[in-house]
């Protein structure tokens, strides 16, 4: 079975036929929208919420850092009770204001002078920010950034999906706070199912014509919106996230786009199926004109994107048998490129974002929900390359039923992740899909295990590390007497072997 569909799919890859195009928006009674010539104006394009006057002197104004040193005994108490709940500086955050600007426009010309055509019209969103427990003053500083940032002609509405926070304050006084700000609304999981589920709450009360979604701890630059939403205008099979840029989990200094423009990364997967950033090859450089050109990206983070509503439905939305999140990015990331669409980065949109070293939350079910959801991708999209991720996550096979998917797969016509690797990857690093031998190469006498360690992206020696049978960096493979360790995209190293210093 597994031989067939392979053969099937590449087959059918290499024959002439027609492709099942996405289903086109209509207005009512069939008649196309009547738009007005050239372009938006400034006045057009006004922000939902004017920003309040602005002290330059206040913690964080004009998006630049605020320092938390010094402090005394008591201070220090709260900022360290907050770091541990969130992951980040909330004594920082707390002290910034909630309708803080980020300063100047500094964004290369061509992205502050672009003009925006009425014809075909820019299309409406709708905003949708998950959160679960979230800080107060994180999750309202997303909110209100939105809204100063956000034509009011295009924003349509701000969901917020509450996935069964527990903090008392994010329900009644939340609610209360929001009734002041029309446009925004909070719909509400009363059990906690995680990212995938929330988003498609939000999705099915949605009413703009696209959605966006947003984490909940960002801010949006100037002129965030407006490029996004004019890329689905102009193709409506395209996924576009932001250009995504830090904002400093100590600090909160927002780090700044360039004007003279910047080395662009552009997103990518390994082969456990985690996602990871990598500069852009020479031949997108070159395709590119300037910074309005959008950048052509394998895989996506996830966290933040716009995709017509229609065109997200049409696609199946996201995998609902997926768990809590992780892998749900590169599912979509694959399923975008194989069945018909383009997954973009679009530079003149520049959102920050809070990273954290690592999450505050825990999981119902723990970590082995991410290794589920990434076997129900490989199942569904990767074909015989599926084995080269199973061999690096060796305890990964449970994935419960994919029909569905499969289902949805041949309904769309979807290529073959071969054509995926050859058209949209043809950098990635390839493993051999039949590799002479494979396993951990073991010390016996101290169980431990050739490694290749960790951010080993090459130049780095290999360690000894207790063995833990579990793949990953521990799995090398080997053709004839050459034997290939590599993290993330990238061959790590590679060692002469004769032919018995490998094991079974």
């Amino acid at each position: 079975l597994k031989l067939t569909r392979s053969y099937y799919f590449n087959f059918r890859d290499s024959m002439p036929k027609m492709q099942i195009r996405a289903p086109v928006r209509r207005q009512g009674g069939g008649a196309s929208q009547p738009c007005l010539p050239g372009s938006y104006t400034a006045a057009e394009l006004m922000p939902a919420l004017d920003r309040p006057p602005q002290n330059p002197s206040a913690p964080g104004a004009a998006g630049k850092a605020f320092h938390t040193e010094n402090l005394s005994p008591a201070e220090q108490k709260e900022k360290d009770r907050g770091e541990e709940k969130h992951c980040f500086n909330l004594y920082a955050s707390d002290r910034i204001s909630l309708s803080r600007d980020l300063g100047p426009d500094t964004r290369p010309p061509e992205c502050i002078e672009q003009t925006f055509r009425r014809c075909p019209p820019l299309p409406t969103t709708s905003v949708i920010i998950v959160f679960h427990n979230e800080a107060w003053s994180t999750l309202l500083r997303t909110v209100y950034s939105v809204l100063h940032t956000s034509p009011a002609l295009l924003l349509i509405e701000i969901i917020l999906v509450d996935d069964a926070s527990t903090d008392e304050r994010l329900r009644g006084e939340l609610e209360e706070h929001l009734k002041q700000l029309h446009v925004v609304r909070v719909v509400r999981q009363l059990e906690r199912k995680g990212l995938i589920t929330a988003r498609l709450l939000g999705a099915s009360v949605a009413t703009g014509d696209t959605l966006t979604f947003l984490d909940a701890h960002c801010e949006c630059f100037h002129g965030w919106l407006e490029p996004l939403l004019a890329r689905i205008a102009e193709n409506y099979t395209a996924v576009v996230s932001p250009d995504i840029t830090t904002i400093d989990l100590n600090t909160f200094e927002f780090m700044k786009p360039s004007p003279y423009g910047q080395n662009h990364n552009r997103g990518n997967f390994d082969w456990g199926l985690s996602f990871g950033w990598e500069i852009l090859p020479e031949h997108e450089k070159q395709r590119r004109k300037d910074e309005t050109y959008p950048i052509k990206t394998p895989a996506f983070a996830g966290g933040l994107f716009s995709i017509s509503k229609d065109y997200f439905y049409h696609m199946g939305s996201y995998d609902e048998e997926m768990e809590i999140w992780g892998g749900e990015n590169i599912e979509m990331s694959f399923r975008v490129w194989q069945c018909g669409g383009q997954l973009e980065i679009i530079p003149c949109s520049v959102v920050g974002h809070v990273f954290r070293t690592k999450s505050p939350h825990s999981f119902p079910k723990g970590t082995r929900v991410i290794a589920r959801n990434q076997v129900r991708l490989a199942e569904v999209w990767m074909d015989d390359y599926k084995e080269i991720f199973y061999r690096r996550n060796q305890q990964a096979r449970s994935f419960g039923d994919v029909s569905k998917r499969v289902d949805l797969r041949e309904k769309l016509q979807c290529k073959s992740f071969s054509w995926y690797l050859k058209n949209v990857y043809p950098e990635a690093f390839m493993p051999d899909l039949n590799p002479l031998h494979f396993g951990a190469i073991k010390n016996l006498g101290k169980d431990s295990c050739l490694d290749a360690g960790e951010n080993n992206e090459g130049g780095k020696a290999l360690i000894m590390y207790p063995c833990h049978g579990m793949g990953g960096n521990q799995v090398p493979s080997a053709s004839s007497a050459v034997c290939s360790y590599r993290s993330n995209i990238r061959v790590v190293t590679e060692l002469t072997l004769n032919e018995t210093s490998l094991g079974d």
